[in-house]
């Protein structure tokens, strides 16, 4: 049995978030610190700290979410562009969706040497970006008592990551949150740019009401 990407990226996460929550080490080295990235010339930091995760709710919240959208997002992939082709541009996506989730705060925090963020959530919001993309009509029930239609999801979702990153102190990476949905959805666009236009069709002819 060929192994999904999506799988793959899970089981790889697993496998740096787990030994980095007793290993400071491993955690210092490939957490997303932009002081010592612009001093260090570190870059690297930008992808590998999306493998880190503070916890296991943290990590079971990410993977979970991560699974059950990117398991559809790498399927319709696939199916635009072959399975090969597909599964490459999936993987291409969730990674520079975590760089590009990451690019904010390097610049906002570059001579803050108490700065530093973790976690998958900006590539997991890439990802479910990507679903809302293709699907804005679908119901998510993910954590909702009633399901709601993923656009107005979405809609809410931008808003209040992008209010909660200007006003909020919970130590929560909303930034990366607000940005890796924007980049899930441009690269996705980007490699097929009638993505964009089948979008607009199912918001207006696919409308519940309708």
């Amino acid at each position: 049995m060929t192994l999904s990407v999506t799988l793959i990226i899970v089981i790889i996460t697993c496998m740096v978030s787990i030994p980095a929550f007793t290993n400071r080490q491993l955690f210092d080295q490939f957490k997303h610190n932009p002081y010592t990235e612009k001093r260090e010339k570190q870059y690297y930091r930008w992808v590998t700290s999306g493998f880190l995760h503070g916890s296991w709710v943290h990590l079971g919240i990410n993977m979970y979410v991560f699974h059950e959208f990117g398991r559809h997002v790498e399927y319709w992939y696939k199916g635009m562009f072959g399975p090969t082709t597909g599964a490459i541009l999936f993987l291409v996506m969730y990674l520079l969706t975590i760089v590009l989730a990451d690019t904010p705060t390097y610049f906002k925090h570059q001579d803050n040497p108490n700065y530093s963020a973790i976690g998958a959530s900006g590539g997991v919001s890439g990802i479910l970006f990507a679903f809302i993309l293709f699907m804005p009509w679908s119901m998510l029930g993910l954590f909702f008592v009633v399901p709601i239609p993923a656009i107005v999801f979405g809609v809410l979702y931008l808003w209040y990551e992008s209010w909660s990153a200007k006003n909020s102190r919970d130590n929560i990476g909303h930034d990366a949150h607000f940005w890796g949905a924007i980049a899930g959805v441009v690269i996705t666009i980007i490699y097929r740019p009638t993505i964009f236009i089948d979008f607009i069709s199912k918001l207006t002819n696919d409308f519940p009401l309708g």
